[in-house]
């Protein structure tokens, strides 16, 4: 009931919540107003609805690696369940549920993970500061993130995750939040124009020099780079390589 609690105290889950329950209230109003035909085609549309909707619910289970990105996709496909249900009963009723999405869309943000693993919340001054003075560990990767980007919301579990796995005193990590310090994106080469298709982005540095980076430099935003999962981040930095490295003593 914990992580109940915990998403209903989020206004993003809170009013979708709402709005998802005021179907139900609609529901059984149109009941005493349409034909007995009307109501039983809704019905089987309904049924055949939420079948529909658990199968993909079922599929993303399976393929999505964070809670944040299964969420969202949830949430998605249940607004489009809702608006094409609506429409049976009186478009009026599908276009003012399409506003209330977008007024939700506009107030409100799908939380990030909050948790941080064995990552350091870092100023762009403090990464200068570790990667310069060289008393700390010999390489680090950094995330560069901006969480009013869906991607670097859903991909926000990965890092953290990660961190726990790989952490050692060999190998460090680091979170830097763009949002807060803008000005650190042309220090690092990041584009936070466009639609952020460069966000997020890890940086591997190794005794201050930058060695490695996801996404590249010749990425072109607009091409979307693969979903952000820990198989890839761990594949594209060799970190099992330099795991086995740190545990051989090199």
């Amino acid at each position: 009931m914990e992580w109940l609690n915990q998403m209903l105290s989020e206004p993003y889950y809170l009013f979708h919540f709402l709005t998802f329950f005021s179907y139900l209230i609609v529901r059984t109003s149109a009941a005493f107003v349409l034909s007995p035909h009307i109501i039983n085609q809704l019905f089987h549309r309904e049924i055949q609805g939420i079948l529909t909707l658990l199968l993909l619910v079922a599929i993303k289970i399976v393929r999505e690696e964070t809670w944040e990105e299964f969420i969202a996709n949830t949430l998605f496909y249940a607004k489009v369940l809702l608006l094409v249900i609506s429409l049976l009963i009186d478009y009026h009723l599908a276009l003012w549920y399409m506003v209330v999405f977008l007024v939700i869309y506009i107030l409100t943000q799908q939380p990030a993970f909050r948790g941080l693993g064995s990552a350091s919340k870092l100023t762009p001054l403090q990464l200068e500061a570790l990667l310069t003075e060289g008393k700390t560990t010999r390489f680090w990767l950094v995330e560069f993130r901006v969480l009013c980007s869906s991607t670097c919301l859903r991909a926000s579990r990965c890092f953290p995750e990660l961190s726990i796995t790989y952490s050692n005193k060999n190998l460090s990590f680091g979170i830097v939040d763009l949002g807060l310090f803008p000005n650190a994106a042309e220090k690092f080469g990041i584009s936070l124009g466009g639609s952020m298709g460069q966000l997020p982005t890890y940086i591997l540095f190794q005794n201050a020099a930058e060695i490695n980076r996801f996404p590249e430099f010749n990425f072109e935003e607009k091409f979307s780079h693969p979903p952000i999962t820990k198989k890839l981040l761990s594949r594209h930095f060799e970190l099992d390589r330099l795991l086995v490295e740190y545990v051989n003593g090199k």
